[in-house]
């Protein structure tokens, strides 16, 4: 898609061109930060999940299909960020196949969730199975409500 060709000749369009056409390995004249920032930025809109909340836990569900969990990678950053990554390969070519058509998507996928406060770090759980990832984040037990001090009134 080329937004040039439309009556769109603002600087703002031209950034997004530029962030569009970033993705294709044709243009090598795009910087090592930016290719990397686009890369990612594309790697996290890629990838679909849903996030459901329980009395107990928060769950995030996600597509792998056809993943090993040595391609999954789930981690939880300092400031309470639950990061869900990795990579998926393209299968070996056989010398006496080729392609006819690719669809699927390779490479990098990433995404990151802010978790709430009474989310416990100290313990989350992963199952891949059928080429689904579910991350449980179990929650912390509400804090007591906090009584009262009462202060003994003397007589002078």
């Amino acid at each position: 898609m080329d937004l040039r060709m439309t009556a769109f000749d603002s600087p703002l369009f031209s950034v997004l061109q530029h962030l569009h056409d970033a993705g294709d390995d044709s243009d090598k004249s795009v910087s090592g930060p930016y290719r990397a920032y686009a890369r990612d930025a594309k790697a996290m809109a890629a990838t679909a999940a849903d996030v459901k909340e329980s009395p107990n836990s928060y769950s995030f569900v996600v597509d792998m299909p056809g993943l090993k969990s040595g391609d999954i990678k789930v981690q939880v950053e300092d400031n309470n960020v639950l990061v869900i990554s990795g990579e998926r390969k393209r299968e070996e070519e056989k010398e006496d196949a080729k392609y006819v058509r690719m669809e699927r998507r390779v490479g990098k996928f990433m995404r990151k969730f802010a978790l709430p406060e009474n989310a416990n770090t100290d313990n989350i759980s992963a199952v891949c199975q059928d080429g689904v990832l579910t991350v449980t984040v179990e929650k912390l037990p509400p804090p007591e409500p906090k009584k009262p001090k009462t202060i003994e009134v003397k007589i002078a």
